[in-house]
């Protein structure tokens, strides 16, 4: 199947640095990044980016960077991470972006595979992984970093600061006053621009290899999509190590866009109420994480406030079910409308910041249906965007058209990026997609490439059943849907989104195989909610471990599992539940850099645990390895329960 055409925007510029040196000739004088210090927002208007960028492009040239070479990035959003991103593109080289919170392991294999010879880092603490692991990196020439609080006691000949590069960029600027355009003007759509890492759940993360032209072409499939308006607050959020936020910034290069930096990562909630953010762009857990906000404070107020908002809710449920195309609401409904968004639903957008906010959209995951019709109801037309790595962007929620189960409606690609886009579904029930500016290959890993191929289809790897309407419904991945003793099929990933809903859940994952004749699951409770839920009650504990396992808890998930039973088939509901006694964690592999679950290390860590749940066993006493904050590691014990749902 093909998606349709529609009338095609003109093309701005073949590489992102084109785009942006059009941007400075259309909007010098306008805000084009703001970022909170100190509780003051420092604007950055396009001309003093483009400043910026260009004299580090020049310091990054005088250091050596030479075109098509690799420079590594890491840290949190901030303006020198992208002055940094764009600086190494218009130098004819290509970036890797790594997640902050990876481990000196982690990075260090990145930067290895991506041959990375330059590493830009945001402080001590990024500087410091690298120290424990340069002896193993000698093609790293130089560290720049740009936060330099705790750095004067560092003396090593490899780092050097950010407004060091600068300066000296700022000299070789005037000695090579025509170097930074040249170099802008030399750049091809084909340029590989940026190595992006897969999540990595089954095994090492792969390198997707992508180049100016398939960037501006995901930008202007987002164009052609939605209507934006000129000079959008937009929230730079996601880490750039996930493709999706350079989506975002190569689209905020052409619409153009605010780019507004958090002060700290924990702050994010406070900022967006503060700025007003008219874009937003979360994965699954950011969005439940703002749900479970609204239910818990529902839950904390009174009982006249508590039922105030439920009906509010309620009005705002049946208006949002009528736009999507559901029934149609009666009149009393559209009555009832006016008068609970000015007592509940405004106020609600108004605490959560989303006041301003025309485009909300979540990718990277599943995200419950629920969580779709929390927000409508509120007022916030959260939609759904899925694509992969190696492809891109597939599908979205477009227009007023909605249903909360489905991925969306296709996108259109430019016909002068890529031909149509094109899928059907495998004999497997595996997703095949072709068309756009296609799949560039893994970074040295050809073998990949070609066993990502099908008869010039990308093999998505993602389960998908159409509907009598034409959309798509992601079940699960195809490697991950099991099938029990008795023959029947289930999907993993679609009970785990519906279980993650509850603000009580924090993780789950659902066990069952062809040797084992129920679904059972694990759960990882949300520690702060569950616990503040304890102290409501008057339930004391001592840790984590104490906590997970109070009956009252388990009776209180028990209520959770029981809510997501309803919707599930006999065979497909969860038959027993254990709460594990220890955080799921990314330090521990446990989870992915974008907390997607490592199925394989979680059924081999908790292998004896499973054994019990399907043994019969009423209580087990659980043995797992934990890894402390300062590097120590340990063991924990704990008598874990294991609840019998149904």
């Amino acid at each position: 199947m093909q998606a349709s055409a529609n009338k095609f925007p003109q093309i701005a510029a073949d590489t992102l640095p084109k785009c942006m040196r059009l941007g400075v000739q259309r909007w010098g004088d306008k805000v084009y990044m703001r970022r909170k210090d100190l509780g003051i927002w420092q604007r950055y208007t396009w001309q003093d980016v483009y400043d910026q960028v260009k004299a580090f492009c020049l310091g990054l040239i005088n250091l050596g960077l030479e075109r098509g070479e690799t420079v590594g990035i890491i840290g949190e959003n901030t303006p020198e991470l992208f002055w940094a991103d764009f600086a190494t593109l218009a130098a004819g080289a290509k970036m890797v972006c790594l997640y902050p919170d990876m481990t000196p392991d982690e990075m260090l294999y990145v930067l290895q595979h991506s041959e990375a010879v330059f590493l830009v880092a945001e402080d001590q603490e990024q500087v410091d992984k690298y120290l424990e692991i340069r002896s193993q990196l000698p093609n790293i020439r130089k560290v720049i970093y740009w936060d330099e609080r705790g750095m004067w006691q560092y003396h090593e000949d490899s780092l050097i600061e950010f407004k060091e590069v600068i300066e000296t960029g700022r000299k070789h600027l005037a000695q090579h006053p025509d170097l930074f355009e040249q170099n802008i003007d030399n750049g091809q759509a084909d340029d590989v621009a940026m190595l992006s890492y897969t999540s990595g759940t089954t095994g090492i993360p792969k390198g997707v290899v992508l180049t100016h032209k398939w960037l501006l072409d995901h930008a202007y499939r987002l164009i052609m999509a939605n209507e934006f308006k000129p000079f959008t607050q937009y929230l730079s959020y996601l880490s750039p190590a996930w493709v999706t936020e350079h989506f975002f910034v190569a689209l905020g290069l052409l619409v153009p866009f605010v780019y507004n930096f958090p002060e700290e990562p924990e702050t994010v909630l406070a900022n967006i109420r503060e700025l007003g953010a008219e874009c937003l762009v979360f994965g699954p857990r950011q969005w439940e994480s703002l749900a479970s906000t609204v239910q818990v404070k529902m839950n904390d107020a009174g009982p006249i406030r508590r039922s105030i908002y439920k009906a509010g809710i309620h009005v705002g449920m049946k208006l949002a079910l009528e736009r999507t195309g559901g029934p149609r609401a009666g009149n009393l409904w559209h009555i009832l409308y006016p008068i609970a968004d000015q007592l509940v639903l405004k106020p609600v957008r108004d605490n959560l910041g989303l006041r301003k906010c025309y485009f909300a959209c979540t990718g990277g995951a599943p995200a419950a249906p629920e969580i779709f019709n929390l927000f409508h109801a509120m007022g916030v037309k959260l939609r759904n965007i899925y694509g992969s790595t190696e492809m891109g962007l597939f599908t979205q929620h477009m227009g007023d058209r909605f249903d909360p189960a489905t991925l969306g409606q296709w996108f259109q690609s430019h016909p002068e990026l890529g031909p149509p886009l094109e899928w059907k579904i495998d004999d497997d029930g595996g997703l095949l997609v072709r068309g756009g500016s296609f799949f560039c290959g893994y970074h040295k890993d050809p073998s990949a490439t070609g066993a990502a191929l099908k008869d010039g289809w990308f093999v998505t790897g993602d389960a998908i059943k159409m509907q009598d309407d034409g959309e798509l419904v992601f079940l699960d991945r195809v490697k991950d849907l099991k099938r029990l003793s008795t023959g029947h099929l289930f999907p993993p990933q679609f009970i785990e989104t519906r279980l993650r809903f509850s603000p009580y859940i924090k993780d789950a994952m659902i066990l069952g195989d062809e040797h084992k004749d129920s679904v059972a699951a694990f759960i990882n409770i949300d520690a702060e909610t569950v616990g503040q839920w304890a102290e409501r009650e008057g339930i004391p504990y001592s840790s984590f471990p104490d906590l997970s396992q109070k009956p009252q808890v388990c009776d209180l998930i028990q209520k959770e599992v029981d809510r997501v039973n309803d919707v599930l088939d006999p065979q497909s509901q969860v038959k027993h539940f254990v709460n594990l006694p220890k955080e799921l964690d990314p330090d521990e592999a446990e989870l992915t850099r974008t907390r997607k679950l490592r199925r394989g290390l979680l059924e081999e860590r908790y292998n004896n645990l499973i054994l019990a749940i399907y043994s019969g066993n009423e209580m087990f006493e659980t043995e797992v390895p934990v890894k402390y904050r300062d590097g120590r590691t340990g063991m924990v014990k704990t008598l874990t329960r294991i609840n019998a749902a149904v």
